[in-house]
Parts: C-alpha cells; structure tokens; sequence
C-alpha cells in the first residue's frame, strides 16, 4: 500500500504545484491588503448596507469584515473552499475509474496487489495531495501577515484549513462512492458537483431566508467553520465531516470489491439489482 500511496501523489503532484502554487498567491495577496480594506471599514461597511441581504449572503457576513475571522471568510474562504472542492470532486471521481475507463485498472489488479490495498493507497494518496493544496494556501496566507495587522497567530491562522480539509475529503470521499455506483466517472463527477452547488446555496441562503434553515443542516458546507475558526474548532462539526466521508469512503471500497471490472469505456449501472458494468 506504501508503494501505491507514493505512486499516487507523485501522479497527483502537478495538480498539488498548480493548485497550490494558483492558492497560495491568491492567499499571500487577500491577506496582505486585510489593512488597506480595515483603513476604510466605515466606508465599506455604509457601501455594503446598501445591497440586498440576499447577494451579501453569497460572499459571507460582510459586516465582520473588520474582524480577523470575518475577513479571511470574506476575502478567500468562503470561496477558496468550494473551487478547491471541485478538484476534489474530479479526483476522487476518478482515482479508480479512470484507469478503468481507460482499459489499465484490469493491467494493475493483475499484479500481486489486492484490490483494499489499492483502494486505500489511492485514497491517502488523495488525502495527500489535498492537505498539499491547503498547506501551500496556508503559507500564502501567513507570508501575507507579514505585512499585514490581522491580529491572529500563524497556528491560529491554520485552523480554517483543518476545517477546509474535512469538507474537501467528504466532497471527495463522495465523488469516489457515486464512480463505483454510477455508470462512468463523467457521471459521478456531475453528481457530486451538483450536490455542491445546491450545498454551497443551501448554506448561503439560509443565512437569509429562515425557512432554509432546517433543510441546511444536511448541507455539508453548513459545517464549514470559515474564518471562525481562528478561535477555535468545533471538533463536533469536524469528526461529522470526518465521519460521513469515512461513510462514504467505506461504501466506496464495498463497491470496488464487488463490482466486475470492464476493459475500457462507459458501462451499465453496478447499484444492486439494476447490473453489473462489463
């Protein structure tokens, strides 16, 4: 599994240089201009007043932008995380059925290797990659605090990324059960990141509308601590997180066992009862 795990993050680490390198420049400079918005606060504060609470909702409490918490969900978080999401999203949709889709995966499970060794080296490696990306973003973040007067620590300033990584392995760990149910990755992918959006809108909206607020507790990035996490964690919304995609990781490795393997291509639906894919 050793082996596997190093041989999947060397496969992902272009993706880690290019998204984390993009992430990290996009950090560096939101928090290296927090003290020329905090400059004119009251200005901005009067400006924003004046906009519908329903498109504020979409980028955050902007009222707390003054606050340390509320300017790093503002200026990056509240977006950061659902882009980064998305290579969540691709990548685990694809970390066996693509090799599958392409006729190798039959190639690799004919070495001496089993199928939950390859499954879970694949998966850490994943994981890897992930808090690769977040790492590159959170040393963007604090290269920007040399310069800037946030008011929080480099290790507080990390915590928003613990929190980050929960989500993007649940949106992951998602992708990669739906790839060993549906009928080809292309599926599974637009599935996961449908689900995503409706989260991403479920949670912004009921900010503002109270009726969504119940139907939001199902929505993953309603667990999402943002920026409020520099004062501390809720470890009880990050083992929620961490347990669903734990759920979902398992459901997918249940999957990979049962399921035949085909040559290459698209295939039939592997649910129970409705085929397996050749």
């Amino acid at each position: 599994m050793g082996a596997t795990f190093r041989h999947e993050f060397k496969r992902l680490l272009g993706q880690v240089w290019a998204w984390g390198g993009s992430f990290l420049l996009l950090g560096w400079g939101a928090v290296a201009l927090h003290d020329a918005f905090v400059g004119q606060g009251s200005q901005m504060l009067e400006l924003l007043k004046s906009y519908p609470k329903e498109l504020m909702a979409f980028f955050g409490d902007m009222t707390r932008l003054t606050s340390p918490g509320g300017y790093l969900d503002t200026s990056l978080l509240s977006y950061g995380v659902v882009v980064l999401a998305l290579f969540s999203i691709l990548t685990g949709s694809g970390l066996i059925a693509a090799d599958e889709e392409a006729g190798r995966l039959d190639l690799v499970q004919a070495a001496s290797i089993s199928r939950t060794a390859l499954f879970l080296g694949r998966f850490f490696g994943l994981a890897g990659a992930t808090a690769a990306i977040l790492a590159f973003t959170w040393a963007g973040c604090a290269l920007g605090l040399l310069s800037a007067n946030l008011g929080i620590t480099v290790w507080a300033l990390l915590l928003p990324f613990v929190s980050a990584f929960a989500v993007l392995m649940l949106f992951a760990a998602l992708a990669l059960c739906l790839s060993m149910f549906l009928p080809s990755r292309s599926a599974a992918a637009t599935t996961a990141s449908t689900l995503l959006v409706a989260s991403y809108f479920l949670t912004s909206l009921s900010r503002v509308i109270n009726a969504l607020q119940a139907a939001a507790r199902f929505s993953p990035l309603n667990y999402f601590q943002s920026g409020d996490a520099v004062n501390g964690l809720n470890w009880a919304w990050m083992l929620g997180l961490l347990g669903a995609a734990a759920l979902f990781t398992l459901l997918a490795w249940w999957g990979y066992q049962r399921c035949d393997l085909r040559v290459s291509g698209e295939g039939s639906w592997r649910m129970p009862g409705m085929g397996n894919r050749k």
